[in-house]
């Protein structure tokens, strides 16, 4: 039926589809002009620009930073940093401003953030409570967050409908950003700025603004030249060879004053009706292509899939499938003779552990792991998250039964033998653990709360707590992972798992857990209390005292309920920490332990009710941490 209208109709989408990919060769990313600021797209044909910025890069995930303009209630330090997830110090540090100094409105603030691949985008997780009975999508979007989200991936990744948003409803709001492409990298491009588009930018004066090529920003956003149309409250992204300068962002702007609009201006108003119109001309073209399309199915929508290619090690990717189905991203499959060149041949001198050997497959330092059990479910978990904070996985192999996963090297171990090297002088500094711990907890707090579902660990322990070369830490070891419930909010709960065998590291497992086998992102907020202990403490899990067993978590609580509090927190701490003044006494840093040994109790609250969120306890070390950097009574 309608012969010539069909055909017609499979020519100008396979036109639109042909643009679209020739685009996508020139540009690292697409501006999406308008189109972020609307709540109606769709991206179930693949990844759209009106939603974030595709996963293209050389990595998953990288060290970034976005401008946000200050307005009232979000125009300190403090309250940018709580709305857009960014760490206080930093955000304060790079801005040259006090954590609580009101800044003029509309001044230009430097949000430094972690950007990670979720699915087919990149993104920086941030929340938002709703506030107020006139809160919706779009107005979080394009107001709250000034467009450095999307109306349509707040949507997506919410179980809220459009219409019912309430009071109080937590909301995950995933942030523009980037990571340089491997041209990029090769260029020296070291961070891709998200660009918050003010009246009148256009891209010579951002370019001279931020010291960088017109070339370089055109190239970056799939603009046609030069003099493409910014529109105002859409991001760009900018190329940049260093960080960021306060130097470089404006601090307020002068009162409006409203006068005839110049010629430029006009031009600006017409330009930017024009693109709204095509914008619009557009979306009705698709939506009538889609019902043209549909319509010649008899009623069967068919997704079309663009750019998958063929892997010539056909053999390995249809046996490792057999096992391992529904990635949610491409995994790299590697052949058994790539794992033997890359370890010499599994040699003595790259075995890290029984069975884990150091190598470099295709030029990344990776550590692979030989495992004869079915890997299915910890893959599946691996591919679905990508946090800074958490050990990612880099490739799969199967051979002879075994199965080998690649992930990212480590360089420093684990934090236990991190914590034990005696000749090792950064484990003696209190900012380094109190990093490595915030690092554990946004690890944490990313699979509770940012992932979909959410997880609960199940194991966290210091030894699958991995330390990279720059002293991060890296949650690893997902095996025992589970999905938590969900009320419908956001919130996990708990569930029983007493069906199945009680696992886990003794020592970090919640009562209630080893009780009743029940399951919640709380035990694994118990877990992180014994790490934070052992951090402080330098102590194992479970040591030995006079020839007997003692807990770590009953001697901390002991501790801290002795009559005489201050003498024995300060032998409780790692001696290593215990630094000596150049006049020769001990520097007291028991005021500092008490902090942390706090925020530890609170975690270990035999009550899993009554422990705290890892926002929470997110937040408690923030003020540590920043209290270390900045009071000079503390030892660093």
């Amino acid at each position: 039926m309608y012969p010539r209208f069909i055909r017609i109709d499979i020519v100008v989408s396979s036109l639109v589809i042909l643009w679209h990919f020739v685009s996508l060769l020139t540009a690292q990313q697409q501006y999406a002009g308008t189109s972020t600021l609307t709540c109606n797209n769709t991206d179930k044909t693949g990844p759209s620009p009106a939603f974030l910025y595709t996963c293209n890069g050389q990595h998953r995930s990288c060290q970034t930073f976005i401008i946000f303009r200050s307005q009232p209630t979000y125009n300190s330090a403090i309250s940018i940093s709580k709305l857009l997830n960014s760490p206080l110090l930093e955000l304060s540090q790079i801005n040259n401003i006090s954590a609580s100094e009101p800044l003029p409105p509309n001044s230009e603030v430097i949000v430094p953030v972690n950007c990670l691949c979720s699915g087919n985008y990149y993104q920086a997780n941030s929340s938002y409570t709703v506030q107020s009975e006139s809160d919706t999508y779009y107005k979080i979007s394009t107001k709250t967050f000034q467009g450095l989200s999307s109306c349509n991936s707040i949507i997506q990744e919410n179980p809220y409908g459009i219409y019912d948003l309430e009071v109080g409803d937590e909301l995950r709001v995933p942030l523009r950003c980037a990571c340089p492409t491997k041209n990029q990298t090769s260029e020296g491009i070291k961070f891709l700025l998200t660009y918050l588009v003010d009246w009148n930018d256009n891209i010579d004066d951002v370019s001279k603004r931020f010291n960088v090529t017109t070339k370089s920003i055109v190239d970056a956003n799939g603009f046609l030249d030069v003099d493409s149309v910014l529109f105002p409250n859409t991001t760009v992204l900018i190329p940049l060879l260093s960080a960021p300068l306060s130097s470089q962002t404006r601090r307020g702007h002068p009162p409006l004053v409203v006068a005839p609009p110049s010629r430029r201006h006009k031009n600006s108003i017409k330009w930017i009706l024009v693109g709204i119109g095509i914008g619009s001309s557009l979306a009705l073209l698709s939506c009538l292509l889609f019902l043209i399309f549909w319509h010649s199915r008899g009623g069967k929508i068919t997704t079309v899939f663009l750019g998958s290619k063929q892997r010539k090690d056909s053999k390995h990717l249809t046996d490792i499938k057999q096992k391992i189905n529904d990635f949610e991203q491409d995994l790299k499959i590697f052949g058994f003779d790539e794992l033997e060149c890359a370890t010499e041949g599994f040699s003595a001198r790259n075995q890290l552990s029984d069975s884990v050997y150091h190598g470099v497959l295709r030029g990344k330092s990776v550590a692979i792991k030989k495992m004869n059990r079915d890997v299915k479910k910890e893959v599946r978990i691996l591919q679905k998250i990508n946090h800074f904070n958490l050990v990612s996985l880099y490739g799969v192999c199967k051979h002879n039964c075994l199965y080998y996963l690649a992930y990212e090297f480590m360089g420093n171990g684990s934090l236990r033998q991190w914590i034990n090297q005696e000749e090792n002088p950064e484990s003696r500094s209190w900012n380094i653990r109190i990093r490595m711990a915030l690092d554990v907890a946004n690890g944490l707090d990313y699979l509770h709360n940012f992932t979909a579902p959410g997880y609960v660990h199940k194991d966290i322990n210091s030894s699958n707590v991995l330390v990279s070369s720059d002293l991060r830490a890296k949650i690893a070891n997902s095996s025992f992972a589970k999905p938590s419930k969900s009320r419908g909010n956001g919130n996990s709960t708990s569930f029983s798992d007493s069906c199945s065998k009680v696992m886990g590291t003794k020592g970090y497992m919640a009562p209630e857990y080893l009780e009743t086998g029940r399951v919640s992102p709380k035990m694994d907020v118990y877990a992180f209390g014994v790490v934070l202990l052992e951090l402080i403490t330098g102590k194992e899990a479970v040591f030995k005292e006079d020839g007997r067993e003692v807990w770590l978590s009953e001697a901390a609580i002991k501790v801290m309920s002795a009559a005489n509090a201050t003498a024995a927190i300060g032998r409780f701490i790692d001696p290593k920490l215990q630094e000596k003044h150049p006049l020769g006494f001990i520097i007291d840093n028991s005021r500092l332990a008490l902090r942390l040994l706090e925020v530890s109790a609170a975690c270990l609250a035999t009550d899993p009710t009554n422990r705290p969120t890892m926002a929470a306890v997110i937040s408690s070390l923030m003020k540590v941490q920043l209290d270390v950097k900045t009071d000079c009574s503390f030892s660093m």
